[in-house]
């Protein structure tokens, strides 16, 4: 096929959802980390305890409280 440019033409938000989906997981990711490095106090400041990051921390990356 003269001047064809490619086999495969992408739409540019093909891979829009993908990309969010791998975003979200990551900054869920950080969150995670971040609130299992918190003290007990700062923890009781903001109404969790160290069960519920313990718990939190277990979940699995598809599971988006969110739900986004």
């Amino acid at each position: 096929m003269k001047g064809q440019k490619g086999s495969v033409l992408l739409n540019k938000g093909a891979f829009a959802g993908l990309f969010h989906r791998l975003a979200r997981w990551q900054l869920l990711h950080q969150e995670r980390n971040l609130l299992a490095t918190l003290s007990d106090d700062a923890l009781k400041d903001i109404g969790l305890n160290r069960a519920d990051i313990e718990q939190e921390s277990h979940r699995h990356f598809w599971e988006d409280p969110l739900r986004k």
